[in-house]
């Protein structure tokens, strides 16, 4: 499509429409086969030949035809917090260099992705029925190459500086297969080259793969290690269950869910004084929950939210701090995706984190309520009286809405179900709800598109992590996370000092980098110093996503900033001016969550084992 965003025409419209029916079919078959398994296993004592692994590789698949479309989309998470200011003439410069070196990240990680696939090939593995795997490990080369192209093509409308683009992208290419000096020796002029890139907007997944490229080329290391590693994170056994739950949050997302869970809340504490800020925190941590902290709260409901609060009194500013901060409020909350990459990064069981984070959660919302009814006027007291009668018949007709945590953690929780297949059910139940029952979403016209439309998010996001695992191995390879700890240790003696510090480092990494780079690059950091001090796991890992909650507040890099800006149209700055009680909010909570371990720790010894 053209970069500038117009909808593509012809030929093209339909490849784009084939490539977004393939990311919904997909979708579709992750949600159909394990509970068409667990059917045939109850029913006929009998399965799917390789379902397990069929799911596993169509992650795969999901992640890189969604990393695609993302790319086509100019939807690739980036930081771009300089391209915001660069105006003007410079823009085109500005977006040819980041896109340069975007391209050539990309095209080094397609070279490693074919040497991977002809590896696989000689090893002649199969996937199920005799299928050969190695066509289906094709889609990573394929994906890093329509990407690399599609970050080019984005680079302008204008074909000039598409060229411009290309030509340096080869050029740097050409600079990494015949370097004019010893590889060492220009590590740090190429490392700064790269983060001078991702301030001006390159994607986040070309700036940790390029991170890890640098570091094996300096080492003389085969590139193909990335490609394993990414592989072997796509396909992890617990990872379909991040783009079913996130399909869950955007069936309900696009459908009526929302309308009917305002109407419930606003009928129980709407008469309240500070009702309407209760109402807010609770419908958008229900939606964050499923929707994974990925803005879709803000964008989704802002526009439903922001006349609620005004209607009741609301100062703007007040009213634009908290939905901003509501838009991540839900993060702790099962089954919200950071709590799943956690799990799967630290090894800690997925089911002990969903239980970890329930206490916590209710404690940043408790939190957050409070303050909205402590900035409530005065004069919104008893507005209206109490209406039994309604409340009743919007608690009717929200009902299965409320079912979907019940199905989701009951299924996980009670040992009815795999992660995967609690998974798999919530995605069947939030679609049949939307659907067949309340007819929100047209099952042909509508579900396709909004199962693309939630690939779209999972593919960018299994690009990031998958490419920054490579970097990850790396540092331990080098045993950078045993030096820390024998660092740490020497220098720091008590246990609530070092939550202290912890505290205060993840706050900074909040406010550099994303949540999902976090997890990967900097967890395995973390893990071994928690263990050294004492700390449970599921502690530290709440702990950990507490911190970054934070980071969707904080500058340069916080998400709900540019969203909030972009979506109630204010300046930046008056985002950020905004927010600031609600970071002092989140602060108190981060803190009490970190020295009140039994809040974190409780359920899980109770349900968990």
């Amino acid at each position: 499509p053209p970069a500038a965003g117009g909808p593509p025409a012809g030929r093209l419209a339909q490849l784009v429409r084939a490539e977004n029916l393939a990311l919904a079919i997909a979708l579709a078959a992750m949600m159909a086969l394990p509970l068409v398994e667990t059917l045939l296993r109850k029913l006929l004592r009998t399965g799917i030949s390789g379902q397990t692994s069929l799911v596993q590789h169509l992650t795969l698949i999901v992640g890189m035809v969604g990393g695609a479309i993302a790319a086509r989309e100019g939807r690739l998470l980036s930081l771009g917090t300089v391209e915001f200011l660069a105006r003007g003439r410079w823009q085109p410069v500005v977006r040819a260099f980041s896109g340069a070196v975007a391209a050539a990240v990309t095209v080094l990680l397609c070279v490693a992705a074919v040497r991977f696939v002809e590896s696989e090939r000689a090893a002649g593995g199969t996937l199920a029925y005799g299928f050969p795997l190695w066509i289906v490990q094709l889609a990573l080369p394929v994906g890093f190459a329509l990407v690399a192209y599609r970050i080019v093509r984005r680079v302008s409308a204008e074909w000039p500086w598409r060229l411009a683009a290309a030509a340096l992208a080869a050029l740097i290419l050409l600079g990494a297969a015949h370097p004019p000096l010893a590889p060492e020796r220009l590590v740090v002029p190429v490392f700064a080259l790269l983060l001078l890139a991702a301030a001006l907007g390159a994607p986040i997944f070309t700036v940790l793969g390029g991170a890890g490229l640098i570091l094996f080329w300096r080492d003389g290391s085969p590139i193909a290690s990335l490609t394993v590693d990414h592989y072997s994170l796509v396909t992890n056994p617990t990872l379909p269950t991040v783009p079913l739950f996130t399909l869950a949050g955007y069936f309900l997302a696009e459908g009526g869910a929302s309308r009917r869970l305002i109407r419930l809340f606003q009928a129980l504490v709407g008469q309240l004084r500070g009702g309407p800020a209760i109402l807010v925190a609770v419908v958008c941590a229900f939606f964050t929950a499923f929707t994974g902290a990925s803005g879709v709260t803000i964008l989704a409901l802002g526009g439903l939210l922001m006349p609620v609060l005004l209607a009741a009194g609301y100062a703007e500013r007040t009213a634009l701090g908290l939905l901003t901060a509501t838009g991540s409020l839900g993060l702790l909350f099962p089954p919200c995706l950071p709590l799943i990459f956690y799990g799967v990064i630290a090894g800690v069981d997925i089911k002990e984190m969903f239980l970890g984070g329930i206490g916590p959660g209710i404690l940043l919302v408790v939190l957050t309520a409070a303050w909205g009814i402590s900035q409530a006027p005065r004069t919104s007291a008893a507005v209206r009286r109490f209406d039994a009668q309604e409340a009743r018949r919007a608690a009717w007709d929200a009902k299965w809405e409320l079912l979907t945590p019940v199905i989701a953690l009951g299924a996980l929780v009670g040992g009815l179900a795999t992660p995967v297949e609690a998974a798999a059910l919530t995605a069947a139940y939030t679609l049949v709800i939307e659907s067949v029952i309340h007819r929100d979403l047209h099952i042909v016209r509508d579900a396709p598109r909004v199962m693309a439309e939630s690939g779209v998010l999972v593919g960018g996001v299994l690009l990031i992590l998958g490419v920054a695992l490579g970097f990850t191995n790396y540092l331990a390879f080098a045993e950078v996370p045993a030096r820390a700890v024998d660092w740490v240790t020497s220098a720091v003696h008590s246990r609530w000092v070092f939550l202290l510090l912890l505290n205060l480092f993840l706050i900074v990494v909040g406010a550099l980098m994303d949540i999902y780079s976090a997890i990967v690059v900097v967890v395995p950091l973390i893990v071994p110093l928690g263990q050294a001090f004492g700390v449970e796991p599921v502690h530290l890992g709440i702990i950990f996503l507490a911190n970054l909650e934070l980071g969707y507040l904080t500058p340069p890099v916080g998400v709900n900033l540019f969203l909030a800006s972009q979506r109630f149209n204010r300046p930046m700055s008056a985002v950020v001016r905004a927010v600031i009680p609600m970071l002092v909010v989140f602060l108190i909570g981060v803190f009490l969550i970190t020295y009140i371990p039994a809040m974190t720790t409780t359920l899980p010894h109770w349900l968990g084992r």
